[in-house]
Parts: C-alpha cells; sequence; structure tokens
C-alpha cells in the first residue's frame, strides 16, 4: 500500500465528534485501515461501540487521550489503544499540537 497513493478526506464530526478527521482511510472486504489519520488539538472522535469487530489504534505524533468503557488511557507517540469487539471508546486530542494515528478496524 502506497500512502501517497490514498487521498486524504475530510470527515466533519466523525462518529459524532468534535471538529473533524482527516484520514487517508483504506477499506477492503476484511478491514479499514487508516495509515494516516490527524485530529487537530480540540478535536474527537465520538463515542462508539465496536459490535462487529476490534480497533487498534497507533500513535505516530501527539498526545491525547482515549475514553474507554469506563477509564481513560493517556496516549502519546509509540503508544497502543486497543478497543475489543463488543466495548466502547472515543479518542481526544487535548494536546497542543495535531494528534496523527495509525488505526486498522478488522471488518468481521
Amino acid at each position: 500500500m502506497k500512502l501517497d497513493n490514498i487521498p486524504m478526506t475530510e470527515h466533519p464530526h466523525f462518529k459524532g465528534g468534535e471538529g473533524s478527521l482527516r484520514a487517508r482511510m483504506y477499506v477492503d472486504d476484511l478491514n479499514r485501515i487508516l495509515p494516516h489519520a490527524v485530529l487537530a488539538p480540540g478535536a474527537t472522535i465520538g463515542w462508539h461501540v465496536h459490535d462487529a469487530g476490534s480497533e487498534i489504534v497507533y500513535i505516530l505524533s501527539g498526545h491525547g487521550k482515549a475514553l474507554y468503557d469506563d477509564t481513560e488511557e493517556r496516549l502519546g507517540p509509540g503508544d497502543c489503544h486497543y478497543c475489543p469487539k463488543g466495548h466502547g471508546h472515543s479518542l481526544i486530542n487535548d494536546g497542543e499540537e495535531d494528534l496523527v494515528i495509525f488505526a486498522v478496524v478488522p471488518n468481521q
């Protein structure tokens, strides 16, 4: 997969969140892959439950937090957040720079 071949698209209020998610997104029959997704400071991915599968989020740069079930998880470069099937989460950029992530959502 060549990153430059995937267009960057804007997703306002992604999953009901604040601001916009800018992302390069690849989708096939098995996965949704976001090899490069950006939340600006103050932007969020809204709370959602993974009924059909899980999600893996790897932080490339920036700082923020994941709200996961009833916990809060601080995230920074090199951290990985995992939301298993049947659980809910949200991602929040509460830092002062862009929060850049790599995410994989298996379609099961």
